[in-house]
């Protein structure tokens, strides 16, 4: 199609003056260009092709920056981004040192507030409202969250709070699967017209302001007109839950109907008490393959640019997602007690062939990590083995739950933890960076990784073999590098570590499949007559201290490697046992800086931070030559 208007658009500003009918025409050209864009380099497709008339008629109505917009989720705001200066870096999204794929505050004045995970916005758009008043300040504040997100607890604590403070706030309820309400109808455009209209709300506020000075029957006459507008409404719309709550509800309305959506916004933009509109879309709007399978197409990978070639340990190995559905099914068979649960990543995790197989043992809590876990607390009560299924940086929104309701009560959850380290392209908000330090500190977790989804099988059958300790297991967005789908579990000591090669000179105590790294690491060093040894930690909490005392003796340098942050991670646990145990050599530790890392592909985030053979050759040779240059002759 021909693009006229997206190119020159620098800000929302550019579209003030449209008419509808180029207002759609920009609605058009923002489709097309999403998807074409988005199919060549990858990235969140379906869930912005549904808020495309909503993202225009927010900036249409709205003066942005002055007026605050605030997307939960920042995958919903691709044509956010292109409405607010960013066409010519669109092309760079999710991309290492492009665009981010979600909203980052440093990107633009336009990201009021950074969001990569769910649930946030009407918290967040409710502080910017108070901040707002508090400065006296004059603007309006909208927050746009996707029904999914409203699974999320945070939501309902955000929707309570604000009903309670009456600041102005528009909360727009983006219902892309029609979950709550009833398909758009004639009677729902009519109602929604009626109590948007700026006539209407002057009347109903007067007669409000009326009832309130009769010197007879003010509470009476208040509470029946309460009454009769409570039972319209719980008749005829969905809304009685949010009015209850403080909010105006107002909808649903069709919100791929850009005359009606701009006509709503319009009418209601200047409302001063918190609004609730609801609008119902469809998810990958404009696209037929996306709206009839929107699950898959909610991201997609890039289709005109050629894949980067395999490692060479991670031809025909699965991905550890796909191991782990697989391991889920095997234990699912051998043991009956044992259930899935999830947080809305049943796709991501690697568990749909487990819930089609095992429907009753597989449990979908939305986006509420911190529910899912205190629900599997409950159920280990019952004489249940749950397994949680959980991305590593979204189980950050759980960390009390884990300690208050699981570790505390001794119960034996297994949590295991995708997307543990880099994560891509999502970039900092999805990267697990922080789940060794912050399972390694809660009181009698243990805390484990495989090098490759054989040990997997093997750590998650020892979870399985105790019931006193909660067990984690944390593993890569990466190959699996070996698994043998019929291979038979080994039941494995508790922090017991695995020596993959001898060594006199380094001992290089690796985690997880950075092993294999280790591995190459000590080929490249024998070169150079530095004999390593490679160890691998699948223990990191507890730790193998009966190794640890023979290094004391043995080894004038070692070398920690995790794809975690080091600040409290498992190099610190190494350093400060050798510490305490008069160890007289010298130790790095090599991980994720303490820093945030920037969105790539793994394999150029990887070498950012240093996690390659070459960058942790280098590293251990000059860590091994200062060592012998500094010790006594």
């Amino acid at each position: 199609m021909s693009v006229k208007h997206l190119p020159n658009i620098q800000s929302p500003k550019d579209i003030k003056e449209f008419s509808i009918e180029e207002l759609h025409d920009l609605c058009d050209e923002l489709r097309h260009h999403i998807i074409k864009t988005i199919t060549e380099t990858g990235g969140h497709l379906a869930p912005t092709l549904g808020v495309i008339e909503l993202t225009v008629a927010l900036h249409y109505i709205y003066d942005t920056p002055t007026d605050k917009i605030i997307w939960d989720v920042g995958h919903q705001a691709y044509a956010h981004k292109l409405l607010t200066g960013r066409y010519e870096e669109f092309s760079t999204i999710r991309q290492f040192k492009g665009i981010s794929g979600f909203l980052k505050r440093a990107e633009s004045e336009y990201d009021v507030f950074g969001a990569g995970h769910a649930s946030t916005s009407i918290s967040a758009g409710l502080g910017v409202a108070a901040g707002r008043d508090h400065n006296g300040d004059d603007f309006r504040v909208a927050s746009i969250i996707g029904d999914g997100s409203m699974s999320g607890g945070l939501a309902f604590e955000g929707i309570n709070n604000a009903g309670h403070l009456r600041k102005q706030l528009l909360v727009i309820l983006n219902d892309n699967e029609m979950s709550i309400s009833p398909n758009v109808g004639a009677l729902h455009h009519y109602l929604t017209r009626i109590v948007t209209n700026p006539i209407y709300n002057r009347i109903r506020d007067e007669i409000w302001d009326i009832t309130g000075k009769l010197p007879y029957g003010k509470k009476l006459s208040r509470t029946f007109i309460k009454k009769i507008e409570e039972s319209i409404k719980s008749l005829l719309v969905p809304g009685i839950l949010f009015d209850e709550l403080g909010f105006r509800y107002m909808g649903p309305i069709n919100g791929h109907d850009l005359d009606e959506v701009v006509h709503t916004l319009n009418n209601i933009k200047d409302i001063k008490t918190p609004i609730l509109l609801h609008v119902l879309t469809k998810k990958g709007k404009g696209m037929n393959q996306a709206e009839n399978d929107p699950i898959n197409y909610h991201g997609v990978k890039p289709n005109g640019k050629k894949q980067p070639t395999a490692d060479k340990n991670e031809v025909a190995a699965p991905s550890f997602q796909s191991v782990f559905g697989s391991l889920a099914i095997e234990v699912a068979r051998n043991h009956n007690e044992t259930v899935c649960i999830t947080a809305a990543m049943r796709e991501g995790t690697g568990l749909v062939p487990y819930a089609k197989e095992f429907p009753d043992r597989y449990y979908d809590v939305g986006i509420a990590e911190g529910h899912g876990v205190t629900f599997a607390g409950g159920l280990a009560t019952e004489k249940t083995r749950p397994i949680l299924a959980i991305y590593s940086t979204f189980l950050q929104r759980a960390f009390d739950h884990i300690v208050h309701d699981i570790a505390i009560q001794k119960l034996p959850l297994i949590f295991c933890l995708d997307r543990s380290g880099v994560a891509g392209e999502d970039g900092p908000t999805h990267h697990g960076a922080l789940d060794i330090p912050y399972m390694r500190c809660i009181q009698g977790m243990v805390v484990t990784a495989p090098k490759n989804g054989n040990e997997f099988r093997h750590l998650l059958y020892t979870a399985l073999n105790q019931s006193t300790k909660p067990f984690s297991i944390r593993y890569p967005k990466a190959s699996s590098v070996e698994f043998d789908e019929k291979g038979q579990a080994e039941l494995l000591p508790l922090g017991s570590w695995e020596v993959m090669k001898n060594g006199s000179d380094v001992a290089l105590l690796s985690v997880g499949p950075l092993v294999y790294t280790a591995l190459d690491v000590a080929d490249e060093l024998s070169q150079d007559g530095i004999k390593c040894e490679v160890v691998n930690c699948r223990f990191i909490k507890p730790m193998d201290t009966q190794y640890l005392e023979s290094l004391v003796k043995n080894f004038s340098t070692v070398i920690t490697l995790e794809e975690g942050n080091i600040t409290g991670g498992f190099g610190d646990g190494v350093s400060s046992w050798l510490l305490e145990n008069g160890y007289k050599g010298s130790l790095k530790r090599i991980g994720l800086p303490d820093a945030f890392v920037e969105h790539g592909t793994r394999e150029e985030l990887l070498e950012l931070v240093g996690l390659t053979q070459s960058h942790i050759t280098n590293t251990v040779r000059n860590q091994f030559q200062k060592q012998v240059v500094d010790s006594p002759i």
